[in-house]
């Protein structure tokens, strides 16, 4: 069963994850401190096979080419937000330190589509309103919500692209529906359970 590594990143502390099992693992938004990913890899003893991105908003995305050309492995992205990757504006990097602009990913996510990368299996589901093209990614025991699902909260929903609406019918409809036992692992914060979350995020109570 996958197991699952958490690295805080950068400024806001982005959570970037490496999801592993048989010395294979994969990327979950790198979103800064490659050395700190680079680290991590290297302590778990593990060959990366891809980047998967739950949206692309600049504090996931800012060790994205220096992870990709490291280890040569493909990125995976919403076709909502492909766009977003070489464009500050978008991936709101431009008034910031140090624009981000990265070069196009590899392969678009089909949604509601199960994927099995390095051997590992997961769902992808859409649950925008954070960002438009925002998704998790649903594997056996647990699931990664990006900015949609935090534990005791949900994403912010003013930014350019946000839509409230659907931030909370995307949680609902494609997370809630889940194993209360499923752990959430979220874009920032610690984890929880869906049950939990069910039961206690004052967004939903």
């Amino acid at each position: 069963m996958a197991e699952v590594k958490r690295i805080a990143t950068g400024a806001i502390e982005e959570n970037c994850y490496i999801i592993y099992e048989n010395l294979t693992a994969l990327i979950v938004d790198p979103g800064n401190d490659f050395q700190k990913i680079m680290n991590a890899i290297e302590e778990l003893q593990v060959t990366p096979a891809a980047i998967l991105l739950t949206h692309c908003h600049y504090d996931h995305i800012g060790a994205l080419e220096e992870t990709r050309t490291t280890y040569n492995i493909p990125v995976y992205v919403s076709s909502l937000e492909k766009d977003w990757l070489g464009n500050p504006e978008l991936n709101l990097s431009a008034h910031g330190d140090k624009p981000i602009i990265a070069q196009p990913a590899e392969f678009e996510f089909e949604l509601m589509k199960d994927y099995t990368l390095g051997g590992l299996t997961f769902r992808v589901v859409p649950t925008p309103g954070h960002s438009p093209g925002g998704i998790s990614f649903i594997f056996e025991d647990f699931v990664i919500t990006g900015d949609a699902l935090f534990k005791g909260s949900i994403g912010r929903s003013d930014l350019p692209g946000s839509n409230p609406e659907a931030l909370l019918e995307g949680i609902r409809e494609q997370l809630f529906n889940l194993e209360d036992e499923m752990r959430i692992y979220p874009g920032h914060g610690g984890a929880s359970t869906i049950g939990d979350e069910k039961l206690t995020n004052p967004f939903f109570n």
